[in-house]
């Protein structure tokens, strides 16, 4: 790790003296940095085509375990600020290198303030203590709705002359949104409390807004053990469940096992699409043609 961070700085090191001799036509945007595609869909809802955006976790990659890599360093060396989703592995695991990286760049962390989920809950004293959250918040309408509204304020505070634009823009996106969400009601209506299966808990945010039940294979973000794995293939077979939902990037052998365990299918989804609307909708339609 010591080796990788002296690489990191390096590269900053570089990039800072040779940004004043290359350019491109976004050198005068703002540089927004994001985490995951989602946010970068948001980012663009809000602020069109005004700001840079820096992507740290490309498609195809695991949010979980990506490994920054020296040339991302430039964009962050010159971002105003970071939107960070707040606790999935990545950000876990770099986010004190990429502060370091840009110690001007403002972090604003959009899961502040939400409504989360998480994995445990123990009575402590007079107090409740919380461990382990799901950071998969952009999957659900309603709490997307309130990161919007907290981008679009950090956006008007980079661009004052453009609050307006950026005010409307908002505006549009929450009818998105509010439309969406009627969408996915009536097209759940009938199949509120079923149970779903995962590998990976990802749709947590998305079951809880829309009354669905989600289980998954993988046990506090561990590969299942036989032990866990015999105890959904029970719950599955017991419920009739016949599906396994799993994320592009995640490795299928486990859901295979768990497949043929319960006579059933793997169906692929990405959660991190970034036709974040469109997605939700297609998620939408898959469940309500399996339940």
């Amino acid at each position: 790790m010591k080796h990788t961070f002296l690489l990191l700085m390096v590269a900053v090191l570089l990039f800072a003296c040779n940004s004043k001799k290359s350019g491109n036509q976004d050198d005068s945007k703002p540089v927004i940095t994001v985490s995951i595609l989602p946010q970068k869909t948001f980012v663009e809802k809000i602020g069109g085509d005004d700001f840079k955006i820096n992507l740290l976790i490309p498609p195809g990659a695991n949010p979980a375990a990506y490994t920054l890599l020296p040339s991302q360093l430039k964009d962050i060396a010159h971002s105003d600020v970071w939107f960070k989703i707040g606790y999935i592995g990545f950000e876990q695991s770099w986010q004190d290198k990429i502060r370091q990286a840009n110690k001007n760049m403002d972090v604003v962390d959009l899961s502040e303030g939400l409504d989360l989920i998480y994995s445990s809950e123990k009575q402590h004293g007079d107090h409740v203590h919380k461990d382990g959250v799901d950071p998969h918040i952009w999957l659900s309408p309603s709490l997307v709705k309130q990161i919007a509204q907290k981008i679009t304020s950090v956006l008007s505070d980079i661009n004052p002359e453009k609050s307006a634009k950026y005010k409307a823009n908002y505006m549009e996106f929450i009818k998105e949104i509010d439309q969406l969400d009627i969408k996915i009601r009536n097209e759940l209506r009938e199949h509120k409390g079923s149970e779903f299966i995962t590998f990976h808990p990802s749709l947590s945010y998305y079951a809880r807004e829309y009354g669905l039940v989600q289980h998954s294979l993988e046990s506090g973000g561990k590969q299942p053990t036989p032990q866990h794995l015999r105890k959904v293939v029970d719950l599955a077979n017991e419920n009739n469940i016949d599906v396994i939902y799993i994320q592009s990037e995640f490795d299928r052998d486990h859901a295979r096992v768990f497949a043929e365990e319960i006579d059933g299918k793997i169906i692929e989804i990405w959660p991190l699409d970034p036709e974040w609307s469109e997605n939700l909708m297609e998620i939408t339609h898959i469940f309500a043609d399996n339940f």
